[in-house]
């Protein structure tokens, strides 16, 4: 079976990386930048839509 990921960009220094879902925290909590260190919600830093639903279904 393989893992889904996720697709995560920062939306102020534009770092990308991904991350699986069980890796990360809920969508709703505060997240930061691990490059740059801004905090936003999760959500915010998902890539496309598709990244945000593979995060909530996967959770």
């Amino acid at each position: 079976m393989e893992e889904a990921y996720v697709r995560l960009l920062c939306p102020e220094c534009k770092k990308g990386w991904e991350s699986t879902p069980t890796q990360l925290p809920p969508h709703t909590t505060t997240y930061h930048c691990p490059n740059c260190h801004a905090s936003r919600r999760l959500a915010e830093f998902t890539r496309t839509d598709r990244d945000l639903q593979t995060l909530k279904g996967l959770q």
